[in-house]
């Protein structure tokens, strides 16, 4: 009998919070001679199998970034038809989802977003607001800069002084404030940057960085990459000890 892959006993050690930039869904749709909407669609498909690989794996927190403050300069097409995928894909798997004990967060900014993705978005926190077997962050319409800068309004407008600001305070006033650093950022797509993900909490994360197209990106590229995380060694500004 074939065994699952999620049973597989190669993996010493798991990020508690891991980050996916999902990249190269346009170029996966090129490829094939079909419309970059088209690989948006494959790309959002390709979230279920791995969200549950993850909750069979035990990973506590799960951010993925689905759409940058910056992505709004891509083609008004491109754009509408994204957010009507998304619209249609947290409704539909928002139910599953609290099912399994699944709580979703939305980090980044509603304005500019449709009315109907708004109301989506809305109810899928609502449905799982109190579950806690794991939490999945979707960073729609997010920026990691505007986080920052957003924090700092809000610690101005609560009147803080300065000598109260520390990172413990700090961290309070950050979307998912309850959500813990970042240990490891994926990026699918061949490029190597974080595109403005979670500035302050990817700190001291650690990064894998695959050519693998997103809607290509299977159980089998998710374990090579947590297989690479649990051999790094991870020692935050210190020495290894012997």
């Amino acid at each position: 009998m074939k065994k699952n892959i999620a049973e597989t006993p190669k993996t010493k050690s798991l990020p508690h919070h891991l980050a996916v930039i999902m990249d190269g869904n346009g170029r996966w749709a090129q490829k094939r001679g079909l419309s970059r909407l088209k690989g948006h669609r494959a790309g959002v498909k390709n979230i279920r199998p791995l969200i549950k690989y993850l909750h069979n794996k035990g990973v506590k927190y799960v951010t993925l970034y689905a759409f940058s403050t910056e992505n709004w300069h891509r083609p008004e097409g491109e754009v509408s038809g994204l957010f009507h995928i998304l619209e249609e894909i947290i409704g539909e798997e928002s139910r599953e989802l609290n099912e399994k004990g699944v709580r979703i967060h939305h980090i980044g900014s509603l304005e500019g977003l449709s009315s109907k993705l708004k109301k989506s978005i809305n109810a899928a926190l609502k449905l799982t607001e109190k579950n806690t077997f794991m939490h999945l962050a979707i960073a729609l319409n997010y920026g990691g800069r505007t986080e920052i800068l957003d924090a700092v309004r809000k610690i101005i407008a609560d009147g803080l002084k300065p000598n109260k600001v520390d990172e413990a305070s700090f961290r309070k006033y950050l979307y998912a404030s309850d959500f813990p650093d970042v240990d490891l950022v994926i990026r699918t797509g061949g490029e190597m940057r974080i595109s403005n993900l979670m500035i302050w909490q990817t700190a001291y994360s650690e990064y894998y960085f695959t050519p693998v197209l997103w809607p290509d990106f299977d159980e089998k590229e998710l374990e090579k990459a947590l297989i690479a995380f649990s051999q790094r060694q991870r020692r935050f500004g210190g020495l290894k000890s012997k």
